[in-house]
This record gives C-alpha cells, structure tokens and sequence, in this order.
C-alpha cells in the first residue's frame, strides 16, 4: 500500500494485486490488534535495532524516515500515540484504523486494487542488448514487463514492485510468493527462519515448562548461552508456556539466534534468568539469610512466598534440591548457596523455536545485494523491485519491522514511478 500511495503521488498509474479477501491483513495482527506502526525513536536508534542488513536501508530510511511516516498518517488523518519504549500506535487502538487510513491514502491518489488476485509469475523477458539504455544502464539481462495472474490473465506494466511478505503467519498471504518470484528471476534467497518467535525449552534439563504455564516474570533479566560463549542478554518480561518461553526479552533474543537453534544440527543453548537482578548475590545471600530465620520453624513451601511466585516455589525447591516440609532452621549453607544460584541463574535448556506459523517475522529473503539501496529496483532486472519483509532485512520488535516496510515501500514506489518511461525502449 506504500509503494502503490508513493508510486501514485509521483503520477504513476497504479494497480494493486491483494489475493486475500481484503487489504493489509496482516497489519490487523500487529502489536495485538493495535498496529505497533512504527518507533518514535532518533535515526540512530532506528539501526541500533536493525539486526540483519542495516547498512541497506540508509538511503531509504533517510528518504523515509520513522519521522515521515508519523507525518504521513497525521496528514492522512489518522491520530498517533507514542507509549513505552517509544512505540507508535494509533489513539483508537485499532489495526483496522490504519489500513483504513492508508486505502483512503490510495483512493485519494486513485490507485486501483484488485482482491482476490493472485499472482502466478512475472513476465520476464530478455533486454534488447542493442538498446542505449542497455549499453549505459546496467548489466541486467532481463526486464520486467507485468504478471501472470493464477486465472491465466496477463497485466502489462512498465513496472512490478513485489511487497508479499516473506512466509511468517500463512494465514495472511506470507507464503513465500515474493521469494517465489525472486528465485525465478534469478536473484539469490538466503535460507529462510522463523524470527521474534517462542522457544521451545524445559527447565533443567528434565522439567517441563507446562509445569510453569502461564506464569509470567516481569523485570528479570536474561542470557542466552552456547557453552562459554555468550549470545544474547536482555531485561524485561518473560512468559512459560505450555511448550516453552515467550514474551518480549524472549521474541528480542530470537532474532539473534533463531539460525543456531534452526541449522538441522540439534543443538541446545542455555538461557539463564535472573530473577532478582536488582540485587547482588551478596545481597540476595543476605536476604535469604534474614527471610529463612523470620521462618525458622516454617516450612519452606511456605517461607518461600516472600520470595517468589506461588507457582514457581515448586520448581525453585526441585532445583535447589530443597525438600518442601523442610523449615527455615534447617536449610544448610549449601542448600542456601543453590537456592541462591537458581534464582540468579534459573536454568531453562532451549531445544527450538517455534514454527513460521507463529513467528512475527521472517529472518532471510531476496539478498540485498542484487538490490539497489536506493530505488528497490533489482540489479539483475529491469522495472523489478522488491519492498518489505521479502528483503532479508529484519529488526526488533517496536514497530522497526513495520518501518523496514514504510521505507523500502516508499523508495520502491517513487522509484518505479520516475523510471517508468526509461523502459518503453528496452
């Protein structure tokens, strides 16, 4: 919808191909239903929190910056809201508002758009190698020039911009399409990951996590290593589910390790929570010392209330290896130095994530080296051009993803629009 609204505004006629049953479906799952649009952030945080490819989208960010975007719906008129973390949401809290916003958008500047139209394959054809433009412009072979729709009907255009999404959430139309196209004009697709997506895990390396479900930790901290060696860290909230962990320190890390837990190898990572990262293990020691002798003749099944979540002591004593019915006076010094060590350091072994199906984005996609930073355009065909996800550019989350596409959309739109008349000869 980006590229068609900037294609548009630089006097293209545009048309949209949507093969779902309406537009934007996947924006009305973002941020809950809420629509995390974009991040309120400075330039460089924007790349601070770019994890694949940042350097790529510096011409386009520039071009369209998280600052426009806000501008954009404003002038549009849709009402923003900035929350914790600088996160952008529209004031009404509804997904649907900024689709609406942004079809209001394409009627205004009359682009057409067409549901339940799904692309088959591009019309690809072999460049004139007589033509001047050929001679001066680039090496691609091959041009552009419409799709092939999945009725067999033909669109001629001057230009194709391919904003299908990469293959996270099926269900909304990511099914790989863009990565489809790709491959078939002869681009190189990196291997393709779930990414800001759960872990599948157990605590220790024999309790389950169901044990846990639904208890979730607010402000702990977390680490995420593969022996020595240390690949992620965080600070937030964490959630157990019924297969692992989730929340949002969890769907962040992900994002950094998501290829290591999905190489085919079987490898397994350590995740180490801090539940108390406000103190030290001094003064967790100490605190201990003082809660177990206000407890002396408690048991510690009940003791251990002032210290953790109902649902948690269970599998905090288990591992520990503290009997329940023991009181207060009796836990030993060793007993207090493991009690101590699982609550700054509770074990959970992670085994995998979880599928595309219940990942937010995905991590891989059309090589930003055969795309032109710039315009979107593709090095190796003319009047092609890839915007969004199918790019393999990924971010955190708050609303970066989102921006990725805003941008990337922008510049492809307004680049097919101004290069439209430099194809007719080719």
């Amino acid at each position: 919808m980006m590229a068609a609204i900037q294609a548009a505004e630089y006097g293209a006629q545009v048309i949209l191909l949507e093969k779902n049953e309406k537009l934007g479906k996947k924006l009305y799952i973002t941020g809950k239903g809420r629509c995390n649009v974009t991040n309120a952030c400075d330039r460089q945080g924007f790349f601070d929190h770019v994890v694949r490819n940042p350097r790529f989208l510096y011409s386009s960010y520039d071009a369209f910056s998280n600052w426009d975007m806000m501008s954009f719906l404003e002038k549009e008129g849709l009402v923003l809201k900035t929350e914790r973390g600088d996160r952008v949401f529209p004031f009404s809290d509804k997904a649907s508002d900024v689709t609406k916003t942004l079809q209001t958008a394409m009627e205004r500047r009359k682009v057409r758009w067409v549901l339940h139209s799904e692309v088959k394959e591009l019309l690809l054809d072999e460049v004139n190698p007589d033509s001047p433009e050929k001679k001066g412009k680039t090496q691609a072979s091959m041009i552009c020039r419409g799709v092939i729709l999945s009725d067999g009907r033909r669109i001629e255009a001057d230009s194709v911009i391919v904003a299908a999404g990469g293959l996270s959430y099926p269900s909304t139309g990511s099914t790989g399409d863009g990565c489809r196209f790709a491959e078939e004009a002869g681009h190189t697709v990196s291997a393709i990951y779930p990414s800001l997506v759960p872990f599948e895990a157990e605590i220790g390396k024999r309790i389950p996590c169901a044990a846990l479900q639904g208890l979730a930790l607010k402000n702990v901290g977390i680490e995420i290593r593969d022996g020595g060696k240390r690949l992620a860290e965080d600070f937030g909230e964490l959630l157990f589910t019924h297969f692992g962990v989730s929340g949002p320190v969890i769907l962040t890390a992900s994002s950094l390790i998501t290829e290591r837990l999905n190489d085919g190898s079987g490898k397994k990572l350590e995740l180490r929570i801090d539940l108390k990262p406000a103190l030290t293990e001094e003064q967790l020691d100490a605190r201990l010392q003082r809660e177990l002798a206000a407890g002396a003749n408690r048991q510690m099944k009940n003791l251990a209330g002032s210290l953790y979540p109902s649902s948690l002591i269970p599998v905090i004593l288990q591992l520990a290896d503290i009997s329940p019915e023991k009181c207060g006076r009796e836990v030993t010094r060793e007993e207090r130095a493991r009690l101590l060590s699982v609550t700054k350091a509770f074990p959970v072994t992670l085994s995998g994530t979880r599928g595309l199906s219940e990942a937010i984005i995905t991590r891989g996609g059309v090589s930003v080296r055969e795309i032109n930073p710039k315009t979107m355009e593709s090095k190796l065909v003319h009047g092609l051009y890839f915007a969004g996800e199918v790019l393999d550019v990924d971010a955190f989350t708050g609303g970066f993803n989102l921006q990725i596409a805003w941008s990337t959309g922008a510049a492809a739109g307004r680049s097919a629009a101004l290069a439209e008349s430099s194809y007719s000869q080719l």
